[in-house]
């Protein structure tokens, strides 16, 4: 029996929940916005979102390594405010698969957004709500299975994020190895033991969580 280290395991579920609160906190006022907005700076905006959808995870981790690297604006500003740096760390990691999984969440939270009776919305307004009051008690409630359903996707392409991972947070050992990379390194490595024991953890726990999830969602929206 391989011997199975399941920090890499903990390391991605941690990695995909915490990318998915971000994607949620972020992704929520632009999928209003996209929703809300026609023109060309909107669908400029919608074009971004989408490529990472599209590129090549190698294209987009060269991308977020010339973003975020030492020698970029932005890493050495990091490095020399907060005394730390961004690639080859958790925190990397993080910023990878927040960048691959949140066009999922907007997407859906988008079409969700414009489906919304508006209506229902102008019926709010003539009652004297005000529209952070109308979006927080009409719009997100009649929104919020789209919502969820962008959630689940998006935990879910964090969770099994592999190129733009590997890229800017690398393959350390209990440090940045998420579980995909760790199969990768098994393989390489030619252990193939190693290789199906964490193919199944990685099934397994897969399917649980997005069982959890979709039963948790049916909960919410059916009250």
């Amino acid at each position: 029996m391989a011997e199975v280290n399941l920090f890499p395991l903990f390391l991605s579920l941690r990695v995909a929940a915490t990318a998915t609160l971000l994607a949620l906190l972020i992704g929520l006022p632009i999928a209003y916005y996209l929703a809300k907005s026609k023109g060309k700076i909107a669908d400029l905006v919608d074009t971004v979102i989408t490529l990472p959808v599209v590129l090549p995870p190698t294209v987009l981790g060269y991308y977020l390594l010339v973003l975020l690297g030492r020698q970029s604006p932005i890493g050495q500003f990091v490095e020399q405010q907060f005394n730390m740096t961004i690639v080859f760390t958790p925190t990397g990691a993080v910023i990878a698969a927040l960048v691959v999984s949140i066009p999922f969440l907007i997407k859906s939270a988008k079409a969700s957004f414009a489906s919304v009776d508006q209506n229902v919305v102008n019926a709010a307004k003539i009652l004297g709500r005000s529209d952070l009051n109308i979006f927080f008690t009409v719009i997100l409630p009649l929104a919020w299975r789209g919502i969820a359903s962008g959630l689940t996707l998006s935990f879910a392409r964090a969770l099994g994020d592999f190129g733009a991972t590997l890229m800017v947070a690398g393959s350390i050992p209990n440090e940045t190895m998420t579980m995909p990379i760790a199969i990768y390194d098994a393989l390489l490595a030619g252990n193939r033991d190693l290789a199906n024991v964490l193919v199944l953890i990685m099934t397994a726990t897969s399917i649980t969580v997005l069982y959890v999830i979709n039963r948790l969602e049916r909960k919410v929206v059916k009250g």
